[in-house]
């Protein structure tokens, strides 16, 4: 509803306003140096300022030019040459100066021999939406009918709106709706999470924006967020530079909720890594662009050329190849995720002033869920109930989760009987049966009274055993776990003095309340907090050194709640901490000392403790010095804590030593880490206890961000708790090559490789070896001749026995469709298809969170080349021949085998299909004769696919090989003759569903014949034959003969028309049901069949177009089926 009245908001109050240019008096120019006079501007300009810029900077003697500034002219004198553009910076006059008035529109004044004239133009202005405006975009509606299926509506929103509606008021807004819920790479679970929609009007003293917006803080440390909402926003500035108010002000709609994913790495494992919800939900759609993950506390970049990529949808993070993924790396991934249980709504308001010496400033912020407004569970009395009596106790928030529902074939549905005095709920299938609609939760290994029976029916089928049952895998219980309301409310006052240059003082305080359980008062005791913070900085020395003393103290009450994390990522870490309780007092204290352009060192130290449970303190040390050729980085810290718990000391320390000689540099770095925590209970070491040491040696040459070369090697040896002591438990090597061999305009060329190696002391573990590397090239040879593009990658991961299920949509909308081959009534997930007509695409693909991984050794090669001598269509001879070719060729091929040891999979073409999990290999070379020309015209076209996967219901592997001939002439300009030639092999194989399995040989010939009545209109007869026969099961046969004719029509009054008939004659051998003829067959019966369509297109107006599309097809056995579609679109 939102979106609708924005969009109304658009087109109703900003169509007619017109826009105007606000254009800047500083001008900047390149320009080249090609004559020795250059007119800059046809007006004056002003001789206030003028620079005149080489390449690199550096300003342009006034020796070598003079400036004309009453005519705008730029004159280069003695001599003055350049090979590259030159930069002209300098000032216009105003155009209100420049500019020529009169008395008449000079565009309508017109010269002839008795003088000037002046005419007027009655010409009526065409009305142009949004006029003034820069808009791009269109609006759909379509809609579908047919007797084989229901009605369904589409429609779709595309719109971009940018320029002025004043002089000072500009208008910005994009606005995208669709109601097709399709994502590349994934599904969406709610369509408005693709939806974006924002409406901003803004000046240089306010903005108001409505739609999609993102709310952020990053100046407070107690209310330190960022979210995407949707909503109502307004900022509003007032003053001048050194005495400003900002005062701010919005409301939303939530989309995403925060959450924080925790693990370590895998050794070797690239991913793909699992995320989970707040409440360990396995199935979370993050928000787009939310996420921020950290290694070892160091922030990561997201792009295939980066760190890591992620699949929002899937809510998975996968590692690239260029950052190697090891055991001993602390994996932190914070993102928003949507949570969609109750309508959840958020106010954040502020005001901020800043003076010349003194800034203060406050911000509110509530989030809360409207508990009487629930969206993905319908709360019954008796849930409510629960909850009310729950308070914040999450393991009491469970419910019955069976419910009455109707029969469908499209729902796995149970009937209720009795079992030993207990209620069971078993499958059934039978419409005459009270049927209830029930959802299963895991609870727990062996935990719970059913097992998972049937994971191959579309929807799974669970079993009841008994709680006191020896069967294995009882996980699972008919109970719902609910999710109670929240609320979380927050507000800060901040503030700083800065009476000199010298010294800077800040302060805030934060008050917070959050409620756990909107339905129930009980646990409220400990909703509400305050923090408090002030720190300080002070300059005490500045001469050759620079030195400053700086301090911070922190006071958290132990029931204050942040939305995000109140500390650095590793907090936790870096203090030990496991278990704490209490109110939290945190002192820092240190000096930096600066060498201007030399290199700083910090020393702090800092003091922790929380009153019931902990007492700490560090002493840190950053050192980063440039001197000469050496590059010097230190930094350590020592901890030592007291608590209730335990009690530690923790010794860490980084070094870093480079040399640059000329193009080259060498270097050294040491990491360790000794941390030894002591229980207090048995004073004996605890499993947190650690310790290793890794050092290391690098050689490069070049420019590391152009063309560069990097050699290096790590050894580490880590220790761990082992019989109560710490002891070496394993070795790592690590060797590596980072490079940029070659980077121009037409080539590229970089190599990574790293292989590490994890030894273990205890022999009865074996190695881990893993392998990374890429390898990226792309040049061009003889004047783009040949282009060619080649990449190499190896990598060690896993992969999911992928689960999934089929659910309806509207027809039209699918992409598959059900057969019920066993007619047993039940949708069974190897029983769904692709659907060959778009009334029967009733069903979507939706992938199922799953915890089951593989090992995997992973390598991918892709080459694609081209061969283009066009360029020698005017030689003569071979060359002459030669340019009526072109070739262009590609293959791909990705393999992933099952991970023993260092069994790497380096070759890619290997055959061998030992430990062989995936596959999908792609080949196709086409190479054309008088491309595009219809002059004798002829493609050869060879394609070789194979793809097989692993699936929850077990691997399948499918092949495609083809060859296929295509000639094309043109006689006359009339006469259009081609003929199409195809040989075909495809074959499924299903590891656990043999009826599904074929390999089908085919070949098919068509000719063609069309008439050009002119360029818009023509008219085909065609004829096809096509013989397929299956050399597996039941040896189906099939001999097709299809006859039609087609014609296509555009007119000069934007009319486009084409449709089509054709007359099938199958004689098929077989089983019809079976999918194997489904198939062979492509969804058509044996004997007559038809099939026809009509598309008709118009432009109603400049800015209207309407389509119409009407679809038929009839067989022997059933009725005429129509499907007709209707989409009006209009442009912006």
């Amino acid at each position: 509803m939102l979106k609708k009245w924005l969009l109304w908001l658009v087109l109703l109050g900003f169509s007619s306003l017109s826009a105007q240019e606000i254009k800047s008096l500083y001008q900047t120019k390149k320009i080249a140096v090609s004559v020795d006079t250059i007119a800059l501007e046809q007006v004056s300009i002003s001789p206030s300022f003028f620079k005149l810029q080489n390449p690199d900077g550096t300003v342009i003697d006034t020796a070598f030019y003079k400036v004309d500034f009453k005519k705008g002219k730029l004159i280069f004198k003695n001599g003055f040459t350049s090979n590259d553009s030159i930069t002209v910076r300098y000032f216009n006059y105003p155009e209100h100066l420049t500019k020529t008035y009169s008395i008449y529109d000079q565009d309508k004044v017109v010269s002839n021999e008795a003088g000037n004239l002046y005419k007027v133009n009655r010409s009526v202005k065409k009305f142009v939406p949004f006029e003034g405006l820069n808009t791009s975009g269109s609006i759909t509606r379509g809609v579908t009918i047919g007797n084989n299926q229901n009605a369904s509506v589409t429609s779709n929103l595309d719109l971009q709106i940018t320029g002025k509606i004043s002089d000072k008021v500009s208008l910005r807004a994009s606005i995208q709706d669709s109601n097709i819920p399709l994502q590349e790479g994934g599904y969406s679970q709610k369509l408005d999470e693709f939806d974006q929609i924002f409406i901003e009007l803004f000046t240089d003293k306010w903005n108001i924006r409505a739609g999609d917006l993102f709310l952020e803080n990053r100046q407070s440390r107690f209310l330190n967020f960022n979210k995407k909402v949707q909503g109502l926003s307004t900022h509003f500035t007032f003053g001048g530079e050194e005495n400003k108010t900002d005062i701010f002000a919005a409301g939303a709609l939530v989309r995403g909720q925060y959450a924080k994913s925790s693990f370590t790495g895998q050794e070797g494992n690239q991913g793909p890594y699992k995320l989970k919800g707040n409440n360990g939900e396995l199935y979370v759609l993050v928000v787009s662009g939310s996420e921020r993950v950290y290694v070892n506390g160091i922030l990561r970049q997201r792009g295939e050329n980066n760190d890591y990529v992620i699949d929002y949808n899937a809510g998975e993070i996968t590692f690239t190849s260029l950052f190697p993924i090891t055991s001993e790396m602390r994996i932190v991934v914070e993102y928003q995720y949507s949570d969609r249980s109750y309508t959840r709504f958020v106010t954040y308001a502020g005001a901020n002033h800043e003076a010349k010496t003194w800034s203060l400033g406050g911000y509110l912020y509530s989030e809360n869920d409207v508990k009487n407004q629930p969206l993905q569970q319908n709360l019954s009395p008796e849930q409510v109930a629960i909850l009310a009596n729950a308070g914040d106790n999450v393991s009491l928030m469970n419910a019955p989760s069976a419910y009455l529902d109707t029969y469908s074939e499209n729902k796995v549905l149970y009937k209720k009987t009795i079992v030993n005095g207990v209620d069971v709920y078993e499958y059934s299938n039978n419409p005459n049966d009270e049927l209830y609609n029930v959802k299963f939760t895991f609870v727990g290994l062996n935990q719970g009274s059913y097992i998972l029976t049937n994971s191959n029916a579309n929807g799974k089928i669970y079993q009841y055993v008994g709680l006191s049952s020896t069967v294995p895998n009882r996980n699972y219980e008919p109970i719902t776990r609910l999710v109670a309301p929240t609320k979380i409310q927050i507000a800060t006052v901040l503030g700083k003095y800065n009476p000199s240059e010298k010294t800077n003082i800040d302060f805030e305080m934060g008050l917070s309340n959050n409620d756990l359980n909107l339905f129930s008062p009980i646990d409220d005791n400990d909703n509400k907090g305050i923090a408090g913070k002030l720190n300080f900085k002070q300059r005490l020395f500045t001469k050759k050194w620079q030195v400053d003393a700086f301090g911070n103290y922190q006071y958290v009450q132990q029931n204050f709640k942040t939305i995000e994390r109140l500390f650095n990522i590793e907090f936790n870490r870096d203090w030990n901490l496991t278990t704490f309780q209490g109110n939290q007092s945190l002192i820092v204290n240190g000096l930096d000392f600066v060498l201007p352009e030399k290199g700083k060192l910090t020393y702090q130290f800092e003091k922790l403790d929380f009153s019931k449970s902990f007492s700490g303190n560090r002493h840190l040390v950053t050192a980063l010095f440039k001197l000469n050729n050496w590059n010097i980085q230190e930094n350590g810290s020592y901890l030592k804590s007291d608590g209730d718990y335990a009690a530690s000391t923790f010794i860490r320390n980084q070094s870093q030593a480079r040399y640059h000689f000329k193009k080259n540099w060498i270097g050294g770095s040491l990491r360790m880490e000794n941390n030894k925590e002591k229980l207090v209970t048995t004073q004996q070491l605890s499993a947190l206890s650690q310790r290793f040491t890794e050092y290391g040696a690098f050689v490069g040459r070049g420019d590391s961000t152009k063309v560069f070369v990097e050699l290096g090697y790590l050894q580490r040896v880590n220790d761990s708790l082992q019989n109560g002591i710490l002891k070496k438990v394993n070795t790592s090597q690590s060797y590596y090559l980072k490079s940029k061999l070659i980077q121009t305009d037409k080539s590229n060329l970089s190599l990574f490789v790293n292989y590490r190696n994890l030894k273990y002391v205890d022999e009865a573990r074996p190695n881990e070896p893993s392998l990374n590397s890429r390898l990226l090239y792309n040049d061009q040879y003889f004047k783009q001749l040949v282009q060619v593009t080649t990449a190499y990658e190896t990598t060690s991961g896993r992969i999911a026995q992928q689960e999934f299920t089929y659910l309806e949509v509207q027809p039209g909308q699918g992409v598959y469709t059900w057969n019920d081959y066993n007619n047993n009534g039940i949708q069974e997930l190897q029983e769904f298809e692709v659907a060959p007509f778009p009334d029967q695409a009733k069903y979507v693909r939706v992938f199922l969170p799953n915890q089951v991984f593989v090992k995997t050794h992973q390598n991918k090669f892709s080459q694609s080349l081209t061969l283009n001598p066009a360029q020698w269509q005017n030689e003569a001879g071979f060359r002459k021949v030669l340019s009526h070719f072109y070739n262009q060729t590609s293959y791909l091929i990705e393999r992933k085998i099952q991970r023993n040891g260092d069994n790497f999979d380096l070759n890619p073409f290997s055959t061998s299909d030992t430990d062989l999990l995936g596959l999908n290999t792609s080949f196709r070379n086409s190479l054309f004769y008088n491309r595009g020309k219809q002059r004798h015209s002829v493609t050869y076209t060879f394609t070789q696919n194979k793809v097989k996967s692993l699936l929850s219901i077990g691997s399948q592997e499918s092949k495609n090989n083809s060859h296929q001939l295509q000639y094309t002439h043109l006689v006359q300009k009339t006469w259009l003759f081609s003929l199409a030639s195809k040989t075909v092999f495809t074959s499924l194989y299903a590891e656990n569903y043999a009826g599904k399995n074929f390999e089908v040989n085919a070949y098919q010939i068509n000719p063609k014949i069309s008439y050009l009545f002119n360029k818009n209109a023509s008219w085909d007869i065609f004829y096809e034959y096509q013989d397929k026969k299956n050399e597996l099961g039941d040896s189906e046969k099939l001999k097709q003969n299809r006859f039609g004719t087609s014609f296509s029509f555009a007119s000069e009054k934007k009319l486009t028309m084409n449709g089509e008939f054709s007359l099938y004659q199958n004689k098929f051998v077989g089983d019809a049901q079976s999918p194997v003829a489904f198939q062979m067959l492509e969804g058509l019966q044996p004997g007559k069949n038809m099939t026809w369509r009509l598309l008709i297109q118009k432009n109603l107006t400049e800015f209207l177009d309407i389509n119409l599309n009407y679809q038929g097809r009839k067989t022997e056995t059933s009725q005429t089926i129509h499907t007709g579609n209707v989409q009006l679109r209009a442009y912006f």
